[in-house]
């Protein structure tokens, strides 16, 4: 019996010091203790690693200045802040009154004479490491296409992208502060391209030197922060690095709160979290900054909230790695290895970003300029697509459409509707020359348009270069076994055309891929530009079903398949069934179409 009660009173010993050093780890002010007229210190970096301290006066609470959200109202004082106000930067910045943490800056009056500062409460910045992590849910149902722009892609996801709405308190616009996005290893080129975009989410896009390192492995033996410390998210690292910086607010064993606001508001994340270095700080009327380079890569933030964000020490954040190697007219070889964010949204923005640059870089922008692509893209389910296309023109039309490409791709993979689906790695291999590749078509010679049942009938396509040089293809066809008397139609054309062909036949304006294995099939079979695309087709009923044409259907099979019992989804009839198909590769990109009638004797 007294040997129970020792053990029971060392127990509650021990969940008495343990309750004792969860509180004395995380000793703050709740929101319902903080007065007007309160005084305490804050705490950021302004100058490389430095931590300083500057003066709070608390000026009121904002209750519910959103649905269930509070903030706090105070003055921040210093000989730097008074010049400069509330800066980009400092979001997460901790405050604390009588050494006790109350909440982060994260929100500031644009044009104030003084730095007047928003705080979002701590409880509701601890209330995230309670959030469960899960990956986003978000799925699409878009169309397949080939190509998918910046442009596109933010009207796609703007309601991801949307900056927060400001707060508006005597008719003073109150807003998140901006956040410095640090590019390095960028062209001014992208660099400008994609400003405009982050401008509109509520970035502060910034040109910076070298900065980041390799997150191959994690640095020893320094995987710490301080509150107050400056830090980075990493977006791309690498050969490039993308950086978003804030400040740490606060620090419990390996767990890390930051910012006070979100960065995309994408709730479950992966993203990197790196330290940073404050190179200097910019005074400015509008909204002074803070200049700084991220460094070594310390651990993971795990969840975007409106609070703020929260990650972990220690533990490594998954990457998609890009590996590119450019071949240019000379025979020289360049390799560029980038790892990009793994996240549904987030991932084809910045796999676009990241090969631009890069292509950007190494070929010029202005001018002839074609680009040969072989590429694949892993899966983790342990497929692969593969890619294969050429790209050819002037200014920067060839980087924007092969970027374009991955980006469409990469896009329609990870935010499938079927299954959550992870890209293990990304390998491009691109050949640059600095001359136009094109050819249009001219005119189509058969040497028979009249042919009996399986007879070969040889085609000449005639075509002209950029140079007006006259191009000669050859290819040899079977006819179709078809009846004396029938009559069939010889479609020669290029990627888009022969596209659009297929939407006139198979009366549809696009297609939705009806499951996984046919969303990479599909993907993987793209039409290429350096392709000359040869079908027959000829009046046989079929029909179009789940986005693959049943050609040639016997009225039976037709019957059964168009059954309200036996389809799952509607068939689209088809009067016109395509009864062979061919392609001919080609060292240019082909221009044209032609529609040639072909009787059977």
């Amino acid at each position: 019996m007294k040997k129970s009660i020792k053990i029971l009173l060392v127990a509650l010993l021990f969940l008495g010091f343990l309750n004792w050093y969860i509180e004395a780890s995380v000793t703050i002010i709740p929101l319902n203790q903080i007065k007007a007229g309160m005084k305490g210190k804050g705490r950021s970096v302004f100058i490389d690693n430095k931590i300083e301290e500057f003066d709070v006066e608390i000026l009121g609470i904002l209750y519910n200045f959103q649905p269930k959200r509070n903030l706090i109202l105070a003055k921040l004082q210093s000989q730097l802040l008074d010049k400069t106000g509330v800066m980009s930067g400092m979001s997460g910045s901790p405050i604390y009154i009588d050494g006790k943490l109350i909440g982060a800056v994260a929100y500031s009056f644009p044009f104030a004479k003084e730095a007047i500062a928003g705080i979002t409460p701590i409880e509701e910045m601890l209330a995230i490491q309670e959030k469960k992590i899960q990956k986003t849910s978000f799925s699409s149902q878009m169309p397949i296409k080939k190509y998918m722009t910046l442009e596109e892609l933010f009207e796609i996801n703007k309601n991801f992208f949307m900056t927060t709405s400001p707060t508006f308190v005597e008719g003073q616009a109150f807003s998140p502060l901006t956040i410095p996005l640090v590019f390095s290893g960028f062209s001014s080129r992208v660099f400008e391209q994609s400003k405009s975009f982050f401008l509109k989410m509520g970035f502060n896009p910034i040109r910076s030197g070298p900065g980041g390192q390799s997150v191959e492995k994690l640095s020893v033996p320094d995987l710490t922060l301080r509150e107050g410390d400056p830090v980075g998210v990493q977006l791309i690292t690498g050969d490039l690095n993308l950086s978003f910086v804030g400040t740490v607010t606060h620090v419990d064993g390996n767990n890390v709160l930051a910012f006070g606001h979100p960065l995309f508001n994408l709730g479950s994340v992966d993203y990197a979290m790196a330290k940073a270095k404050v190179v200097g700080v910019v005074p400015s009327l509008s909204s002074s900054l803070k200049l700084a380079v991220t460094d070594t890569l310390v651990g993971r933030f795990v969840q975007d909230r409106n609070s703020g964000i929260f990650g972990e020490l220690g533990k490594m954040p998954l990457f998609i790695p890009v590996n590119i190697k450019m071949l240019n007219d000379k025979g020289e070889i360049k390799d560029f290895k980038v790892k990009v964010v793994d996240d549904k949204i987030l991932t084809p923005f910045f796999v676009n970003i990241a090969l631009s640059n890069v292509l950007s870089i190494e070929e010029r922008a202005v001018g002839d300029l074609s680009l040969e692509l072989n590429g694949k893209i892993y899966l983790e389910n342990g497929k692969s697509i593969n890619l294969e296309d050429l790209f050819s023109g002037n200014f920067d039309t060839s980087i924007t459409t092969l970027s374009s490409l991955l980006t469409a791709v990469v896009y329609f993979l990870t935010n499938n509707e079927f299954q959550d689906l992870s890209i293990h790695r990304i390998d491009l291999n691109i050949r640059a020359s600095e001359e136009v590749k094109f050819s249009y078509l001219e005119k189509v010679w058969l040497d028979k348009y009249d042919v009996a049942p399986g007879e070969h009938i040889r085609i000449k396509v005639y075509s002209r270069n950029f140079r007006g040089d006259s191009v000669l293809q050859e290819v040899s066809i079977a006819a179709p076994l078809l009846p004396s008397g029938s009559e069939f139609y010889l479609i020669v054309a290029d990627a888009a055309s022969m596209q659009q062909v297929e939407f006139g036949q198979y009366k549809k304006q696009a297609f939705v891929p009806r499951s996984l294995n046919q969303l990479i099939r599909m993907l993987s079979n793209l039409r290429k530009n350096n392709r000359i695309y040869f079908r027959i087709i000829a009046a046989k009923p079929g029909l179009f079903l789940k986005g693959e044409e049943m050609p040639n259907l016997p009225p039976t099979m037709k019957s059964m398949f168009s059954s309200a019992r036996v389809a799952t989804s509607v068939p689209t009839e088809l009067n016109k069934s395509t009864l062979r198909e061919y392609q001919l590769p080609v060292p240019y990109v082909f221009q044209g179409a032609a529609v040639i009638p072909i009787k059977i004797k």
